[in-house]
């Protein structure tokens, strides 16, 4: 496994405002051997951004001896793909057909895709179920042919979004494809958020999990309910079956510390506990 940090859990990261270079140099200065790019139609790394652009961009990355082979999207969440309107489906199609594309010229192997909102805390999107299903569905056979044709794996993530909260719908779902280029962005942190058991779902999808997103949650039950962000192991995640779960389906691929929200010494603190956990930077 690969030690992993996200370019959302830099300062101006969620904006898109933070520049590659310095990405690039806060992550190898932290320790981590791994960097996920995010893309958006704003920022500095966009859906429009172009395929020379990408290749210097590229070059950076060869110098620098990071691993950057993921890329994250959360255009989903404001142009839905399983919006209500039809315009807006086909927009956030035609955008992750573009982000795609970008990762490839990247040198990406892999697309982070919310495949859509049912009901979420941080949308203000209401969509029926079996709506949403199918139109999910729709999405990835238009996204499937330009994957698998740019060599990029469409990888569904487990997210706040009222969409696959059980491991067998998920599973599934992503057999009802034929395809090598589909499968899923597991967040083990997400799944605190509806009272999941993240050992049991990577032992459920096994193979076709294709990347792992790690954050932490402290139990914030009462009178006001819910989770609250804290450092890695120091909330709630069954850190040790956890990683005893991942190593059980041979699971070699980065793990991406999707850490929020920042602060000066979040990167510092992230790659530390990275190491005890999972026991980085070791000869074990």
């Amino acid at each position: 496994m690969i030690k992993g940090i996200s370019y959302w859990a830099l300062e101006g990261g969620l904006d898109g405002t933070h520049s590659i270079d310095s990405a690039i140099y806060q992550a190898k200065s932290a320790g981590f051997d791994a960097l996920e790019l995010a893309i958006s139609t704003e920022g500095v790394l966009t859906t429009s951004t172009s395929a020379e652009t990408c290749k210097q961009i590229r070059t950076k990355i060869n110098d620098s001896d990071l691993i950057v082979d993921t890329l994250a999207s959360g255009m989903s969440w404001g142009t839905n793909p399983t919006s209500n309107d039809a315009k807006v489906r086909q927009r956030s199609i035609d955008l992750h057909k573009d982000a795609l594309r970008v990762a490839s010229h990247l040198g990406c192997k892999a697309l982070l895709f919310v495949p859509g909102v049912v009901k979420s805390p941080i949308s203000s999107d209401i969509v029926r179920y079996d709506e949403a299903i199918k139109r999910a569905r729709d999405a990835i056979e238009q996204l499937l042919p330009v994957a698998e044709d740019c060599g990029v794996d469409l990888c569904l993530e487990n997210v706040w979004n009222g969409l696959f909260y059980s491991p067998l719908e998920f599973r599934d779902f992503i057999d009802s494809f034929d395809s090598q280029s589909l499968g899923i962005y597991l967040d083990v942190g997400n799944l605190l958020g509806y009272q999941q058991y993240p050992p049991h779902w990577i032992e459920l999808l096994d193979y076709r999990i294709k990347r792992i997103h790690i954050k932490d949650y402290r139990e914030n039950f009462g009178w006001t309910g819910g989770y609250t962000f804290c450092d890695l192991g120091s909330g709630e995640v069954p850190w040790a079956a956890t990683i005893k779960a991942l190593k059980k389906i041979n699971y070699k691929e980065t793990i991406i510390a999707e850490m929020l929200p920042w602060d000066e010494s979040l990167l510092q603190r992230t790659s530390k506990a990275m190491d005890q956990l999972f026991g980085f930077n070791t000869d074990n």
